[in-house]
């Protein structure tokens, strides 16, 4: 910890934090499971989605860049997670690495194919539990099963894709699943006591700050144990480009993202883990917002907005449904 960062954590009314930082990362949070610096590390699995080969619908979600990337590694997965693992190492030396089945849907497979997977990623020396990235409509009970036999004696989470809880926005882009499909296999996964974090995104087309806020507010009643909140990164080859390109919706400014975010940490409870706040976006394919490529500065004007605010996470939470 900087002198800075001692300095703010002084005047830092927030529970969950041994920075300046007002709201309760992902970092403090692993820090406090394992006592070191943990890393989630991407793990390509060899998975497709049901939104892009055809069971749902092809082209996946209209901001989604996976469904015209040709490139994968498809290498051991014990080759692609110390390779990444070492690189953070450099940075970190005790870094701990975190298996991450990231991109496309990560349980879209048969069951003994997953566990087989999942074992393989478990299993590797440094590694310290799993996450999971997949949809809501994508866990059958035998996958559910084995969530939760895996949750039981390791530290898991499965990511749901949630973006937003309007119908209407997620036709838009082509989701693929309704809300109340969410919930469906939102509740599969928490009845099992599994650790679930709900990915959101702010600036999708035709989203207004109130059903941003909306959003937040939902997610509030449900209480997961995490979520990540991500800008829309318009993304080159992109049927969402296309409408971009075309006038048809405008990307966030910076200063609107601030608000939005800072506003929806305040509604959400401070013991609900914050995964992140902003994303990265493939620099060389981003159209817009080019602002979100300084990924530190995003992250200070959101600090700085909390100060400005003498605010933190959960401030305006009450513990009841918004």
């Amino acid at each position: 910890m900087t002198e800075k960062d001692k300095k703010s954590v002084s005047h830092n009314p927030f529970p969950y934090s041994d920075t300046n930082r007002r709201f309760y990362t992902f970092d403090y949070h692993m820090r406090q499971l394992f006592g070191k610096k943990c890393a989630k590390v991407p793990i390509d699995g060899g998975f497709t989605c049901p939104n892009i080969d055809g069971k749902i619908s092809r082209g996946g979600c209209t901001y989604c860049a996976l469904a015209s990337c040709a490139k994968r590694d498809l290498r051991p997965i014990d080759e692609q997670f110390y390779e990444k693992l070492n690189i953070l190492r450099r940075k970190w030396p005790d870094c701990i690495g975190i298996p991450y089945f990231q991109d496309y849907t990560n349980t879209y497979a048969p069951t003994e194919r997953l566990k087989m997977l999942y074992s393989e990623a478990l299993a590797l020396p440094g590694a310290a539990g799993l996450h999971i990235a997949t949809r809501a409509d994508c866990l059958p009970e035998p996958v559910v099963n084995l969530l939760e036999n895996i949750s039981r004696n390791n530290y898991l989470v499965v990511e749901l894709g949630l973006q937003t809880v309007s119908d209407i926005t997620a036709e838009k882009i082509n989701r693929g699943h309704s809300f109340a499909e969410f919930l469906t296999g939102y509740s599969a996964l928490t009845s099992r006591g599994i650790n679930v974090c709900i990915h959101i995104i702010n600036g999708l087309p035709g989203e207004t700050a109130e059903m941003m806020l909306k959003t937040a507010k939902v997610i509030s009643r449900l209480h997961p144990h995490s979520v990540k909140i991500h800008l829309l990164h318009i993304m080159r080859n992109t049927q969402m480009a296309s409408e971009y390109e075309a006038g048809r919706f405008d990307a966030m400014t910076l200063e609107e993202y601030t608000d939005i975010v800072v506003s929806q940490l305040e509604l959400l409870p401070p013991d609900i883990v914050i995964g992140r706040v902003t994303g990265d976006g493939t620099a060389d394919n981003l159209i817009a917002p080019l602002w979100s490529k300084k990924k530190f500065v995003v992250m200070n004007e959101i600090d700085k907005e909390f100060v400005r605010r003498n605010s933190m996470q959960g401030i305006k939470w009450t513990g009841q449904s918004g």
